[in-house]
């Protein structure tokens, strides 16, 4: 079942809290024992998303009306942008310390998905949750407490600065969040 989230909810995902440098490294190892199995943790993530929010996949004209999970996970469309995906956070994560760039990388990204695909914000929310918990499983040993804090603050970084770029570019719905 798909969760609607509150108004105030939504206000306090738009404002991200300060990434440290100290989990600014934390974030950075973690992720790099997680991006060695990029597509497969790829995938995982989303699967689950699929699964867990299936009004999601009407975005993906490729795999829409794809239920089973080992059907999906079989797709090269799916696999393709897992690939994508994780690019896309890799690059966050290699620049942390550019706050330009990040916010570069993910403005393109929230224009795109706003202009060109329509995706619904609150998707990014949700896949990011999705995000945090198969890393969190996945990688439990290395998902320690200061872990799991650093990684919060990461996914309402990633929320905020897309969801600005939906704002910017005028988005109708914003900040709809009902589905």
């Amino acid at each position: 079942m798909e969760k609607v989230q509150g108004e105030m909810e939504i206000e306090r995902w738009e404002r991200s809290e300060e990434i440290s440098d100290a989990e600014k490294k934390v974030i950075q190892e973690t992720w790099s024992r997680v991006y060695a199995n990029c597509e497969d943790v790829g995938v995982s993530i989303l699967i689950r998303f699929f699964v867990n929010f299936p009004s999601a996949k009407q975005y993906f004209s490729q795999f829409k009306h794809m239920e089973d999970p080992l059907e999906m996970e079989r797709s090269l469309q799916l696999r393709k942008h897992a690939r994508r995906v994780m690019g896309a956070i890799n690059t966050v994560v290699e620049n942390l310390n550019d706050s330009e760039k990040v916010s570069s990388v993910l403005a393109l990204v929230g224009k795109a998905h706003a202009l060109k695909h329509k995706v619904e914000p609150i998707y990014f929310k949700k896949l990011t949750g999705v995000m945090l918990e198969v890393i969190a499983e996945e990688y439990a040993n290395d998902f320690t407490p200061e872990a799991h804090g650093a990684w919060t603050k990461m996914r309402t970084l990633i929320y905020t600065h897309v969801t600005a770029a939906y704002k910017e570019v005028g988005w109708a719905q914003y900040p709809t969040a009902t589905l």
